[in-house]
């Protein structure tokens, strides 16, 4: 007999003589039935691990919403736990890439505190290797402290001070900040206090900040898009050659993180868009 049948009959009279209460016979018949509106959400939740396999719960919930679906992130998180996609991350292996001991000027952190509050106040670098199937490449990339989007970006074989003045270039070369307006933040690596690439700043009229020794959190704009790399992308592969994982790199930062990738701190947006819509409440005041 299904509950419908059921239904036609004395539901309380039935009750009574079971000796049970009415609602533990619904929650009974309701817990039998199929959960219609999981199993679709469950569909939807699938596809979209497949898409964003690196996605946690909260970001799926993201994404849900952005399509116009209203959903609760505890509902979205019992979901994937239940199905086995609650994404699960490795802590990746990560040498040093930078040599803070040298003869070069430091400078202190000046960004203890201070929060931007629009587009190219704040520029962020940082330097990481990339796994080749014979030897290692470096990747640098400059990061807005804002919008979090990649402005510049360079890899080579090599650690020279040179690799992290082409991102650098890349950068100035698509933001073209305007003088005495930004501050450069970084560690305190050979390559960011060389005297070739404090030149560059310094033409530009950028003020230096660098992080205090052996403390990752001063930089963790930066530190937290290369995790995000690692994971994501990298994630332990060694690319052919430098060709190949210079193609694979470049559709990762403009395609998927700079385009796609949703941003918690952003209120789950894409950096590009959130700079788009940032453009626009501008030209609205």
């Amino acid at each position: 007999m299904t509950a419908s049948d059921v239904g036609k009959v004395d539901v309380q009279h039935l009750c009574k003589l079971a000796g049970v209460s009415r609602a533990s016979y619904y929650r009974r018949f309701e817990a039998r039935a199929p959960r219609e509106a999981d199993v679709e959400l469950t569909s939807h939740i699938q596809l979209l691990s497949l898409r964003y396999r690196f996605y946690g719960y909260r970001r799926i919930t993201a994404v849900l919403r952005r399509s116009g679906m209203v959903i609760n992130a505890k509902r979205v998180q019992r979901l994937m736990r239940e199905d086995n996609l609650i994404a699960m991350r490795r802590k990746p292996f990560a040498p040093p890439t930078s040599d803070s001991r040298h003869g070069f000027l430091i400078v202190p952190n000046l960004l203890r505190g201070l929060v931007p509050s629009g587009l190219d106040q704040i520029w962020v670098a940082d330097i990481t290797y990339i796994r080749l199937r014979e030897a290692f490449a470096y990747l640098a990339v400059i990061l807005d402290g804002f919008s979090r989007k990649v402005v510049g970006w360079a890899l080579a074989p090599h650690l020279d001070a040179s690799l992290a003045v082409e991102a650098l270039d890349h950068a100035l070369a698509d933001r073209k900040p305007r003088p005495a307006s930004l501050i450069h933040h970084s560690d305190r690596g050979v390559q960011y206090a060389s005297t070739d690439y404090r030149q560059r700043l310094a033409g530009h009229d950028i003020t230096v900040s660098m992080s205090r020794p052996g403390n990752p959190y001063d930089n963790a704009k930066a530190e937290s898009f290369m995790k995000t790399l690692k994971t994501e992308e990298v994630d332990g592969r060694s690319f052919k050659d430098l060709k190949e994982a210079r193609r694979s790199i470049s559709v990762f930062i403009d395609t998927v993180y700079n385009t796609e990738r949703l941003h918690s701190a952003l209120g789950y947006c894409p950096p590009l868009e959130f700079e788009t819509n940032f453009a626009l409440a501008l030209n609205l005041k």
